[in-house]
C-alpha cells in the first residue's frame, strides 16, 4: 500500500528534529568559515592590458576598417604567443622564478571583450607583488618579442597593472563558502531528520497503532508516574479526612 506524507506530518518531523537542523546549518557554516579562513591559501590577482591597433608606419590619418578586423582576428595569435614558452621563459629568467613555464601559465589568462582591440593578460599568485609583476614583465617581454617574432609593431600597453594599498584577495571567498555551507547544512539536516524519522518504527501514539494494525483503538491506558500516584493518594487522604469530619460533626448533632 502507498504511503503518502501530508504537510502537516512534514511540519511535525522538522519541529521533532529541529535542533539536529540547527546544530548541522550552524556546524556547517562555521567549520566552513574557519577552514576558508585559516587553511586556504588567499589567492590575488592582477591586470595588465595592451592594445592591438593599426601600424605605427602608416601614413594615413583615418583608421581602415580592414586594418582593425585584421588587429581583432591577430588577437586569439597573440594569446597563445604570451602563453607560448618563450615568452615565459623570459618571463622566468627576468624575474628570477623557480617554476617552469607550464606552471606559469596556469597562473596566466588572457582575454579580451567581442571585437575589442583591448587584450587583458591576468596573472593570479598568493602574493599580489609578484601578481603585479608577472603581469606587467610578461605584457613588456611581449611587446618587445612580438616584431621579432611575426613582423609587426602593432601591440602599445594601454595600462600596467597596479598594487593597492590594501588587495583584497579573488579567492576563496569567505561569505560564499560559508553560505553554501550553511544551505548545504540544512539540506543535509533536514534530510537526516527525515531518514531517521523513516527508520524510526516504534510504536509513540494512537494514531501510530491504528496505521501499523490498520485496527481501531478502542482503550488507552496512561502512563501514571510515581509523582502523579503520590499526588493523587495525598488529594484522597484529604478528602477521606474531610468526609469524616464532616460525617462526626453531623453524628454529634443528631445525638
Amino acid at each position: 500500500m502507498e504511503e503518502t506524507i501530508t504537510l502537516k506530518e512534514i511540519a511535525q518531523t522538522i519541529k521533532k528534529r529541529l535542533g539536529l537542523i540547527i546544530v548541522l546549518t550552524l556546524g556547517a557554516a562555521l567549520i566552513s568559515g574557519l577552514f576558508t579562513y585559516f587553511f586556504i591559501t588567499p589567492i590575488y590577482q592582477a591586470d595588465s592590458q595592451f592594445l592591438v591597433n593599426q601600424n605605427h608606419n602608416q601614413t594615413e590619418s583615418t583608421v581602415e576598417l580592414n586594418d582593425i578586423q585584421t588587429n581583432i582576428e591577430l588577437i586569439n595569435t597573440y594569446s597563445d604567443v604570451i602563453r607560448s614558452n618563450r615568452i615565459l621563459d623570459e618571463v622566468i629568467d627576468e624575474l628570477n622564478l623557480t617554476i617552469t613555464a607550464g606552471t606559469l601559465r596556469e597562473k596566466l589568462s588572457v582575454s579580451n571583450e567581442n571585437n575589442s582591440q583591448v587584450v587583458t593578460v591576468s596573472v593570479t599568485d598568493p602574493s599580489p607583488a609578484m601578481a603585479v609583476e608577472i603581469a606587467n614583465t610578461t605584457v613588456e617581454i611581449f611587446q618587445n618579442q612580438i616584431d621579432d617574432l611575426m613582423n609587426v609593431d602593432n601591440v602599445n600597453i594601454l595600462n600596467t597593472a597596479q598594487l593597492p594599498e590594501d588587495p583584497s584577495p579573488v579567492s576563496p571567498n569567505l561569505m560564499l563558502n560559508v553560505a553554501i555551507a550553511f544551505v548545504l547544512g540544512a539540506m543535509v539536516g533536514v534530510g537526516l531528520a527525515f531518514l531517521f524519522e523513516f527508520l524510526d518504527t516504534t510504536i509513540k501514539t494512537e494514531e501510530d497503532i491504528e496505521k501499523t494494525l490498520e485496527l481501531p483503538v478502542i482503550g488507552i491506558v496512561s502512563k501514571i508516574s510515581e509523582r502523579d500516584l503520590t499526588i493523587a493518594h495525598n488529594q484522597s487522604m484529604t478528602r477521606t479526612v474531610r468526609e469524616r469530619g464532616a460525617f462526626n460533626g453531623k453524628a454529634k448533632k443528631t445525638s
